[in-house]
């Protein structure tokens, strides 16, 4: 009885694979037409109703705004614009090749400074003892990095600090 039914199975199956196999052979790929089953919607336009919704939206009145916010906006940006022009440092960095305390051997490095980097400023300051030479003046530690790191070779010493930037 088990033998039928397999048999039986294994036929009926070996007769849909040959059906689907000639049907994608036939055609090469498969396709449905089902305009059959689709809906239509038929739409019928009233010119007179879309006429009057056009004119409408083209007769808007001018509606003055209520809420306006523009004299409170514009004393906090006044205020914003004296603080900003009262400030004279900015939060930025330096870089500092020599820090000791001979004078001498500040300018030396100072000249040496100017030769081998002519592009760039560099100052002396005294901070009581101390003397030290400072490069550039950059507001993000990521633009002094470069030059940072071309000075590094000539001056093992040097380092990347943080510093108050005078605003001209």
């Amino acid at each position: 009885m088990r033998t039928r039914l397999f048999c039986i199975s294994v036929l009926f199956l070996a007769s849909c694979a040959s059906h689907i196999s000639t049907t994608s052979t036939q055609t090469g790929k498969y396709s449905e037409d089902l305009s059959g089953v689709r809906p239509k919607a038929e739409v019928q336009y009233d010119e007179s109703v879309v006429q009057q919704q056009t004119n409408e939206r083209k007769q808007t009145a001018y509606i003055e705004p209520t809420h306006a916010v523009n004299k409170q906006l514009d004393e906090v940006l006044d205020s914003i614009s004296a603080l900003n022009l009262s400030q004279k440092y900015m939060d930025g960095y330096t870089i500092q090749v020599y820090s000791g305390t001979k004078r001498e051997d500040a300018l030396n490095v100072k000249k040496q400074l100017v030769i081998s980097f002519p592009e760039m400023e560099s100052d002396i300051q005294f901070q009581q003892p101390n003397f030290r030479v400072k490069v550039g003046r950059y507001l993000q530690q990521l633009d002094a990095q470069k030059d940072y790191m071309a000075l590094r070779r000539a001056f093992p010493n040097a380092i990347l600090i943080p510093d108050k930037i005078s605003i001209n």
